[in-house]
C-alpha cells in the first residue's frame, strides 16, 4: 500500500528551497537521523533543481510504501525536453557545463534507490527511494495522519532561514570529517606499530627457522655418522655371537650358551634401532631414494609369512595372512612397503598376548591399495594414539613395561608410508585392539 503525504509545486527558484525543507521536515517525523535527513534533503534539492532549471518547472511527490521494510518515495517530474544522453550521465562520460549529470549521479548515491524515466520532448521523472530505519515508529494509519497534519501546521521556513541550516549541516559535517581524520590517524599509528611487531617477529620466527633447520641438518648428520659406526661393532658381535650358538668352536655350557644368546639377542635389537635410526636421518635429511619396481601383493604377504613364522608360538597368537588374488601389481618401491608391513605386524606381535593378529589388502578409491594389521592386543587410549607416532615415544601400561621397545617402528612407518605418497593411520579401543592402515598410492609419482 502507498500513502502519500504531499505534493508540492516547483514553479519559482525559492520553491526548490521550499521542498528541501519539506523534504528534511518529512524524514524527521518518519524517524530518520540527522545524517539520513540531510542526504534526503541534499537529493531531493538536486533534483528539484534540476526540475527549476532544465525543465521549466514541475512538482514533487513524497509518499510512504507501507510494506516490509517500510520505504519513503519521492518522486520529482518537470515538463522540459527531457535528457538525451541519459546512460552517458551514468556512465560518467557526460557532464553538461552547469553540472546537471552531477545531480543525478549524487542523488542515486544519496539515496537506495533512484530512476530516471524521460523521452525526447515529454519531461523527467525522477524516482527515490530511502528505507525507514529499523528503529523508526511503526508505520500506521494513525501515524500518517498525525504527519499530515504535522505538514500541514507548521510553516516553511525562510530561504535566509534555509541557508543558515545548510551551513550549521555543512559545520557538522566538517567537524565529523574532521573526527574521522582524527581518528584514522591514529588508527594508521596504531597499524604502522603494529605491522613494525610483525615485522620485527616474522625476523625472528626467520631466525628461529633457521636455527631449527640448522639443528635438524646436524641431529641427522649426528644420527648418520654415529649408526654408521655402530653398524661395523655390532655387525661383528651378531656375526660372532651367532658363531657361538652355531657351535662352530666347539660345545657351550648351558651358562655360556644363555650369556651368548642374551648377547645375540640384545645385538640385534641395537642393529634394528641402528637401522631405524639411519632410515629416520635419511628421510630427514631429504637422501632417501626410492626405487620403485612391479611386484604383487601375493608376494610380499609370502616372504613376510616365512619371516614372521618363527616368531610365531604354537598355540599363542595367530598371525593370519589373508588372500588377496584380486590386488593388481604395484610399481613402487617394494622394499619400503615390506618394512612398512614388517613394523606394523613386529608392533602387533609385542603387544598382542592372546587371540590373532590379522594382515589384509584391499582396493582404494583413487588407484589406493590399503595394507591393514588389525590385532586383539591392549589397545590405545584416544588421547595417546598420536604419540605413538611420535620418535622415541611410548605408552604407559603393565604390557608397555614388560616389552621394551625403542618407539622408532611406528613413526619411521608413516614417514616410509607419506615418502611413498600415502600415510598410515590408527583405530583402536583399550581392551579391543589396534587396526594399523597403511594406504599408498598403486603407482608411485615423483612429488611436484
Amino acid at each position: 500500500m502507498r500513502s502519500r503525504l504531499m505534493t508540492l509545486e516547483i514553479k519559482y527558484e525559492q520553491d526548490v528551497v521550499h521542498t528541501r525543507q519539506r523534504a528534511r521536515h518529512i524524514a524527521a517525523l518518519l524517524g530518520f537521523d540527522g545524517q539520513d535527513q540531510t542526504r534526503i534533503a541534499t537529493a531531493v534539492s538536486e533534483i528539484a533543481r534540476n526540475a527549476y532549471q532544465y525543465g521549466g518547472g514541475g512538482h514533487a511527490e513524497f509518499a510512504v510504501a507501507v510494506k516490509a521494510p517500510a520505504t519513503l518515495e519521492i518522486r520529482i517530474e518537470d515538463r522540459g525536453p527531457g535528457i538525451s544522453r541519459l546512460q552517458d550521465i551514468w556512465d560518467g562520460r557526460y557532464q553538461s557545463s552547469t553540472g546537471m549529470g552531477m545531480g543525478l549521479i549524487g542523488a542515486r548515491r544519496l539515496m537506495d534507490r533512484c530512476d530516471v524515466e524521460t523521452r525526447p520532448g515529454q519531461g523527467v521523472r525522477v524516482s527515490m527511494e530511502k528505507r525507514l530505519p529499523g528503529n523508526a515508529p511503526a508505520v500506521t494509519a494513525q501515524r500518517l495522519r498525525e504527519i499530515s497534519e504535522e505538514l500541514t501546521r507548521v510553516a516553511p521556513v525562510t530561504p535566509f532561514d534555509e541557508v543558515r541550516r545548510q551551513n550549521q549541516e555543512l559545520l557538522l559535517a566538517m567537524e565529523q570529517v574532521r573526527e574521522r581524520e582524527t581518528e584514522l590517524l591514529r588508527l594508521n599509528t596504531e597499524l604502522d606499530e603494529t605491522n613494525k611487531g610483525v615485522i620485527q617477529l616474522y625476523a625472528e620466527l626467520d631466525d628461529k627457522a633457521d636455527s631449527l633447520q640448522e639443528a635438524s641438518e646436524l641431529k641427522s648428520a649426528f644420527l648418520s655418522n654415529v649408526t654408521h659406526e655402530f653398524r661395523t661393532p655390532l655387525g661383528s658381535i651378531v656375526g660372532l655371537s651367532q658363531f657361538l650358538l652355531d657351535r662352530l668352536d666347539g660345545d657351550l655350557t648351558t651358562e655360556q650358551e644363555k650369556q651368548v644368546t642374551f648377547i645375540h639377542k640384545s645385538a640385534q635389537t641395537l642393529m634394528e634401532m641402528v637401522n631405524d635410526l639411519l632410515d629416520l636421518a635419511k628421510i630427514e635429511s631429504g637422501k632417501t631414494e626410492i626405487r620403485a619396481n612391479a611386484f604383487t601383493v601375493a608376494d610380499t604377504f609370502a616372504a613376510l609369512r616365512g619371516m614372521f613364522r618363527p616368531l610365531v608360538i604354537p598355540g599363542g597368537v595367530a598371525l593370519v595372512f589373508e588372500d588377496c588374488p584380486d590386488i593388481p601389481s604395484l610399481h613402487t618401491d617394494e622394499g619400503k612397503v615390506s618394512q612398512i608391513l614388517r613394523n606394523l605386524i613386529s608392533n602387533a606381535l609385542k603387544f598382542t598376548e592372546t587371540g590373532e593378529i590379522r594382515v589384509r589388502c584391499e582396493v582404494d578409491p583413487g588407484d589406493l591399495i590399503s595394507f591393514t594389521v588389525s590385532d586383539t592386543g591392549v589397545g590405545i587410549a584416544p588421547e595417546d594414539q598420536d604419540r605413538v607416532f611420535e620418535e622415541f615415544s611410548q605408552v604407559e601400561g603393565a604390557l608397555q613395561r614388560k616389552v621394551k621397545g625403542t618407539g622408532l617402528g611406528l613413526p619411521l612407518s608413516r614417514k616410509l608410508a607419506r615418502l611413498l605418497g600415502g600415510d598410515v593411520t590408527l583405530e583402536s579401543a583399550p581392551g579391543v585392539g589396534s587396526t594399523f592402515t597403511a594406504t599408498i598410492p598403486r603407482t608411485y609419482s615423483e612429488p611436484g
